[in-house]
């Protein structure tokens, strides 16, 4: 017997991922090179040298057997050590290598701390919009995914909406900053209001209610400016971080859950996660990949080429009159549809062959997100054909 659950998910696929396929046949059809595919968050720039030169050292100088052997279940003690310096020196937090659990990725860092701090039947909050993923990921759990709406046109976290809906059966609030698929960063404003507003809920109801902040996009930043980092303004946040877009390594599947030192029961949590992994056969990332990891743990890939697309593409949709929040971070924008139905946007702008994601999977109704980490040139390729879209359909 086939698990019912997992076949009616075959009938709610992942749109982004449709449309990349479709991007990817096209191609075939026509040439890569002449489809606008905005589809698909896979960045586009190489790895740092740092990060290949250490993945090399290692397989040319460490003995294969201790360099290829099973990790520990909760990883490396010097991986953990090297991540919780860096984040203690960039962030000015007391994090020890016990607060910190390697994962395969934000979607394995996600779903160890979606599960140590919730119990089938308790809710999640998190606000719209909101990557798809986040549905499954939440009620997969036993736990209830509850949507705060969103706040246009700037997108800033609706923190009225959710002192509204916040209960005593909400066991953590999911936030992610930079946001996709918004590109928007929470302010330190945001981020402060909203640690009061957990700090009294928490104190009302008898139970601390955890931030589970989820942060793959932490480095990409435009204007010069620095993310602020949720864990420094509310204690009981477990932070979930990937490496895919920093390092520009999304194949190695290669990040973390940080609990703040400040959390209730932080002595303890990593340890569940270990406990976690057992029931969802996780056992922790490739030992060579922990350690190419921590010797480039500072470093990042040249991730200024998407300040460059984000100002071409931001420039383009404001000239053409579209409503649209300059991103902070990321490799998204989101712009509002020229008509209601997003979706229909999409379908006609694929006649150009430009791919766009409609956001009503994201809960944006009526926008869409646009992807740009492709090649500059490509970018620049693509404005005409924007151009000469809008005209046609919608001038």
């Amino acid at each position: 017997m086939i698990n019912q659950h997992y076949l009616d998910m075959l009938s709610h696929k992942s749109v982004i991922r449709e449309l990349s396929e479709y991007a990817t046949a096209r191609g075939r059809e026509i040439g890569y090179d002449n489809v606008f595919d905005f589809s698909l968050g896979n960045p586009s720039v190489p790895a740092p040298q740092s990060f290949t030169d250490t993945a090399v050292r290692l397989l040319q100088t460490m003995d294969p057997v201790s360099l290829h052997g099973y990790s520990p279940s909760l990883g490396l003690a010097d991986v953990k050590a090297a991540v919780a310096d860096s984040l203690n020196r960039r962030f000015h937090m007391e994090y020890g290598p016990e607060h910190i659990f390697p994962t395969s990725g934000c979607a394995g860092a996600l779903a160890h701390a979606l599960r140590a701090v919730t119990v089938p039947g308790s809710e999640v909050l998190v606000f719209a919009p909101f990557f798809p993923e986040y549905v499954p990921y939440i009620n997969d759990t036993g736990a209830q995914i509850r949507v705060v709406p969103a706040l246009p046109p700037k997108f800033q976290a609706n923190l009225e909406a959710l002192e509204e809906m916040l209960s005593c059966n909400v066991a953590a609030v999911l936030i992610n900053s930079p946001n996709n698929p918004s590109g928007v960063v929470y302010t330190e404003d945001t981020l402060t209001k909203l640690s009061r507003i957990l700090k009294r809920k928490s104190g009302e109801y008898g139970h601390h209610i955890f931030l589970i902040s989820d942060e793959p996009y932490r480095e990409i930043a435009f204007d010069g400016q620095k993310i602020p980092y949720p864990a420094q303004f509310y204690d009981d946040t477990l932070t979930c971080y990937s490496f895919s877009k920093s390092l520009s390594v999304p194949g190695e599947r290669i990040g973390y859950v940080a609990v703040s030192p400040r959390a209730e029961h932080a002595e303890q949590l990593c340890a569940v996660c270990g406990q976690i992994s057992r029931g969802i056969g996780h056992n922790c990332p490739s030992s060579l990949i922990q350690r190419a990891m921590a010797g480039a743990v500072d470093d990042t890939a040249d991730l200024s080429v998407y300040e460059t697309n984000m100002n071409l593409l931001y420039s383009v949709f404001r000239n053409l009159g579209f409503e649209v929040q300059r991103p902070g971070g990321t490799f998204y924008i989101m712009p509002k549809a020229l008509e209601p139905d997003a979706a229909a946007f999409c379908r006609k702008a694929l006649k150009y062959d430009l791919v766009f994601v409609p956001c009503e999977g994201f809960h944006a109704p009526g926008y869409f997100r646009v992807a740009y980490c492709i090649d500059t040139e490509k970018v620049k390729r693509s404005i005409p054909v924007i151009e000469r879209f809008v005209k046609e359909q919608y001038q």
